[in-house]
């Protein structure tokens, strides 16, 4: 009864927790609508990846951190690195549109290419799956809107980073660096 409660939880905030495919860490064993169509993503396509998770929003003095995350997701894809955008309402309202807008502001104004998912919860006592558990092992959760968590290729959560760190910063730019180099175990 409880696994179905938390499943039927998980599936009305817009995200669904999904048995662990063989390889994939129970961190990215979560499946979430794409912010673009909401057609259902799971986080396992992404195992073996160096990851970086933010929660984002479009009326935020930091938004124009789209921007760095933009570059350094084309400067290493090719290496490994993979961005991962959580559009969220958490931090002032500071995302108060439909998943349309946000994916339309994204693409409009900054050229977002790395994958956006459907806005959710990230903070409070409901957060998505994903920050859950990110929110568990790091015993951070985030203060306000593009705060980065950082998780090596085999799904271990590495390190976490304020929203005043941008994300082309010698911090996670070198930490980023470090993790492409290590393999997946």
């Amino acid at each position: 009864m409880l696994t179905w409660l938390i499943s039927l939880s998980a599936f009305a905030i817009g995200a669904q927790s999904v048995n662990a495919a063989p390889g994939c860490s129970p961190l990215l064993s979560h499946t979430f609508p794409r912010l673009q169509d909401e057609a259902p993503q799971s986080l396992c396509q992404y195992q073996g990846k160096v990851i970086l998770v933010v929660n984002t929003a479009s009326y935020c003095g930091f938004t124009s951190q789209y921007d760095g995350l933009e570059k350094i997701y084309a400067k290493y894809k090719d290496q490994g690195l993979v961005v991962l955008g959580f559009p969220s309402n958490d931090f002032g309202q500071q995302e108060p549109g439909s998943n349309k807008e946000i994916a339309d502001f994204c693409k409009n104004t900054y050229d977002v290419k790395f994958p956006m998912f459907a806005k959710s919860v990230v903070s409070g006592s409901n957060p998505n799956p994903l920050f859950k558990m990110l929110i568990a092992k790091t015993g951070t959760t985030p203060k306000w809107n593009f705060y980065k968590y950082l998780i090596d290729r085999n799904g271990n959560v590495v390190d976490s980073y304020n929203s005043t760190t941008k994300p082309t910063s010698n911090t996670i730019t070198n930490d980023i660096e470090k993790l492409l180099k290590e393999k997946a175990q």
